[in-house]
C-alpha cells in the first residue's frame, strides 16, 4: 500500500484522538487540492499492511485511540489493502471516518463496497474550490457526510452539531504539516 503519512493525535478530522492516515495516489486531481503532492503513488510511500499495523499497535500500546481518519490522496484506490488493515486493527477501534473524492453511488466495485462496510462515516465528493465555504468537516459544500454505522450515529450527530473547523499543525522532519479543513485561500 502507499501511505504518505500517519499522524497521531489528530483531533480536527473526527471526534477524539484519532490516527490519521494519508494515502498516496489520486486520479481525481481536483483543482485547489490541499494535498497535490499525494496524487502519485510514489514508490517512496510504499509500505506493507503489516508495517502499518505494527506502527498503529505501537501507538495504541501507550495511547488511547478513539478512531481512524483515512484520507489522501484517494483511499478508495487502495480499498483491498485498507480492508486488510482495518481487519487487523479493529480491536483497537472500529470507528473509521473516510474521505473520498468519489460519490457514494459511484462506489460500486466489490472491493469498494467491502471497504464501505468497515466505515463509520463517509465524506464523499470531489473538492470544488469555488464551493469551499468552511462547511464543517468538508472541503467544499458539495461534499456529503454519510453516517454508515448505526453504532456511531449519535456520537457523530453530536460531533457535527457542535463542531467547527480547526487546524492542527504537526512538526515532522523540520517541516510543518497542517491538518484540518482549510479555507479556500489557505497558504502555509
Amino acid at each position: 500500500m502507499y501511505v504518505a503519512r500517519i499522524l497521531y493525535p489528530v483531533t480536527v478530522l473526527g471526534p477524539g484522538k484519532r490516527i490519521g492516515i494519508w494515502f498516496a495516489g489520486c486520479k481525481h486531481k481536483c483543482s485547489g487540492c490541499s494535498n497535490p503532492e499525494l496524487w502519485n503513488m510514489d514508490k517512496k510511500y510504499y509500505v506493507t499492511v503489516q508495517q502499518v499495523t505494527q506502527l498503529i499497535r505501537k501507538i495504541a500500546d501507550k495511547r488511547r485511540i478513539d478512531g481512524f481518519t483515512l484520507t489522501g490522496g484517494e483511499p478508495m484506490e487502495q480499498a483491498e489493502d485498507i480492508v486488510k488493515l482495518l481487519e487487523q486493527v479493529k480491536d483497537i477501534s472500529d470507528d473509521v471516518l473516510l474521505y473520498t473524492g468519489y460519490e457514494i453511488d459511484e462506489l460500486i466495485l466489490d472491493r469498494q463496497r467491502k471497504l464501505l462496510n468497515k466505515v463509520s462515516v463517509l465524506i464523499d465528493g470531489r473538492y470544488k474550490k469555488e464551493l469551499n465555504d468552511n462547511s464543517f468537516l468538508r472541503g467544499s459544500s458539495n461534499q456529503n457526510i454519510h453516517i454508515l454505522n448505526e453504532k456511531y450515529k449519535q456520537k457523530y450527530l453530536n460531533y457535527i452539531r457542535n463542531g467547527h473547523n480547526e487546524i492542527q499543525n504537526f512538526m515532522i522532519n523540520n517541516a510543518v504539516i497542517s491538518v484540518g479543513i482549510h479555507k479556500k485561500d489557505f497558504k502555509l
